[in-house]
Parts: C-alpha cells; structure tokens; sequence
C-alpha cells in the first residue's frame, strides 16, 4: 500500500491519529504533498514510515525547505506518480507537470480539500488535510493494488471511506 498525506501543519510532532496512522505505518512508501511546517514534524513523520517522499509546502520553514524537493516523481507498482504542494500549480500547470512527467497520477494539497479527480489521462488526488481540514473533512488517501489495477481511497483518520477512484495500469 501507499499513503498519501499533506498538510500537517504542526510545530512539535506528526498529528497523526486513527486509521490516518496506521495508514503511514502499515504503507510500503508514504507520499507527503507539503505544509509539514518543521523539522522535527518532517522528522516524527518520517520515523513513522518505511519509506518517505516529500515536498515542500508554502508554510515551511527554511530547516525543511533546505531537506526537500519542490516537485517529487516516483515508481510505484508500474504507474508514475508525481507530487508537488499545489500552490504554485494550476489546473493547467498540474497538467503540464503531468504530462512532462508521463504521470499517471499527481498527489497535491493546499488546498485542504480531499478529492479525487480524473482528467483522461492521469488522476488528480488531493488527500486533504488529516490533521487541519479547515472547512473540509478531515482525510488521507491510500492507494493500492486490486485485480491488478490501483485502488486511490480517500478516508477519514477514523477510517470511514470518503470516495475511491481506480487507475489502470
């Protein structure tokens, strides 16, 4: 499985709570679309996880800054993800990255809004925010393999399903 997260917005430690963790600790990689806001909860977070691929956010500070990317592509299970916070991005721009990358799915937050869209071609999925949704609901996404194709889930950190969307490999 892998989890994706954005949005921490803490000061001292990873927020996580509920399904929303044992998501990170249960998951192969774990992707981060940005706002970790420190080091010490880019730390906590990553000592959470097997594996960490993150991003900066436009609320990070220099320490974190210093430690990540601003765009970030991995393989996982034969698709090409890309992430990146979003802030600097369009609807058209996060097509463009999508498509300068051979992306099959872009993972953003900013927004706080969890959502899973699919443009014909690649899938957008915004985890939202588990730790501060603002007006949105509280959620991470988890994406795995069923029936040989990717399983994209967005949850609540109490683990209620929110929606899902499947990509094909």
């Amino acid at each position: 499985m892998l989890a994706a997260i954005s949005d921490t917005h803490g000061t001292d430690d990873h927020r996580l709570t509920g399904r929303t963790l044992d998501a990170v600790r249960e998951a192969d990689h774990v992707l981060h679309a940005g706002d970790f806001m420190t080091e010490p909860v880019l730390d906590a977070i990553d000592a959470e996880c097997d594996e960490l691929t993150g991003v900066v956010g436009n609320n990070d500070r220099s320490a974190v800054r210093d430690r990540l990317p601003d765009v970030a592509t991995i393989s996982w299970e034969g698709l090409t993800i890309v992430v990146a916070h979003g802030h600097e991005h369009t609807e058209t721009a996060l097509g463009m990255l999508a498509r300068q990358e051979n992306a099959d799915i872009v993972v953003v937050g900013h927004s706080h809004n969890p959502t899973l869209t699919d443009f014909g071609g690649w899938t957008l999925v915004n985890p939202g925010s588990y730790a501060d949704p603002r007006r949105y609901q509280p959620a991470h996404a988890e994406l795995d393999v069923v029936a040989g194709d990717v399983r994209v889930r967005l949850r609540s950190p109490d683990g209620t399903p929110i929606s899902t969307t499947t990509v094909e490999r």
